[in-house]
């Protein structure tokens, strides 16, 4: 990932104006004009006169979706035109354009994303959220969208990483807060029903927490052992960080595969289910009528969504 440093005063406050325009919010139209339901999709046949989570969707014409600013290239916010582009953004507007309404993208931090309890602020996560046993405490899931392997990456000059179930043993490793790699490390991770199962191969790590993967991955490439010795992070992930010129580089075979979902608060001041229905069919027809192989495809450049093996 290229590197900005910038001096004096105006500059400050243009790094505030980038982070304050990555925080706002994009609104994409199905159709143009609309301010509510388009009178098509799944809102078309909705009763907006009651008081569920659909019924609001429909009948304010919008769902908001909460997502994150700097998961490329599944999510990210670019400041340069101001627009949202990734393979979730795509899939959260597919999910609007089939529910018949707009899609209020909205650049939240992960940690509070996976907290729960969002207090009517948003009504998805399209956001490669994993499904654990810990989290459909709180969450509602879809049927998976898509699956990604996990995976460790070491700075490129690294030549004593060879082994992930020895090598990394006690050695410092840099992973985004809130995340199944946050788990994987410290032992607590169990995956949804739909995951493979997995081995816990690294012991005493210590961990250090960024406000996302790239922010950990920025931080394995300041050199090796530096910051951290390595970072746990999804494959693609770590490969397109790569693919952008970042000086690091992966080692051994996935530590686990992740079914990735949509989310939608269970602590909702409103009755989700028709919402979650409504999500999880449009989920599967995306699925059946190729939509999501597709933009996989486009995004990830192989098909994640058939299997959990990629």
């Amino acid at each position: 990932m290229p590197k900005y440093r910038f001096h004096g005063l105006a500059a400050l406050v243009a790094v505030f104006a980038l982070i304050a325009a990555a925080c706002s919010n994009d609104t994409t139209s199905p159709a143009a004009g609309t301010s509510g339901s388009t009178g098509t999709g799944v809102c078309a046949s909705v009763d907006t006169s009651g008081s569920d989570a659909l019924a609001n969707i429909c009948k304010s014409g919008t769902v908001r979706v909460a997502t994150d600013a700097k998961y490329k290239p599944a999510s990210w916010y670019d400041v340069k035109d101001g627009s949202w582009n990734g393979f979730d953004v795509d899939v959260a507007r597919e999910i609007a354009k089939r529910l018949g309404v707009n899609v209020d993208l909205q650049a939240q931090k992960w940690d509070v994303i996976t907290a729960g309890s969002w207090n009517d602020r948003w009504d998805l996560s399209v956001g490669s959220m994993t499904d654990t046993v810990a989290r459909e405490k709180l969450f509602d899931f879809t049927p998976a969208y898509y699956y990604t392997p996990a995976g460790i990456a070491v700075n490129e000059a690294n030549t004593s990483v060879q082994d992930i179930s020895t090598d990394l043993d006690g050695k410092k490793i840099c992973v985004g807060v809130a995340t199944t790699y946050q788990d994987y490390l410290k032992k607590t991770l169990v995956l949804g029903k739909s995951a493979p199962p997995f081995d816990f191969q690294i012991d005493n790590a210590t961990i250090e927490t960024f406000g996302t993967d790239t922010d950990a991955l920025d931080a394995l490439a300041l050199g090796d052992g530096i910051r951290c010795d390595a970072v746990a992070s999804a494959v693609p992930i770590e490969q397109a960080y790569i693919d952008d010129g970042g000086p690091v580089k992966l080692v051994g075979d996935p530590i686990y595969f992740e079914p990735l979902s949509i989310a939608i608060d269970k602590n909702a001041p409103v009755d989700e289910t028709s919402l979650d229905d409504a999500i999880s069919k449009i989920v599967t027809d995306m699925h059946n009528d190729g939509t999501l192989s597709s933009l996989s495809q486009q995004w990830w450049h192989t098909d994640l969504t058939t299997s959990s093996g990629g």
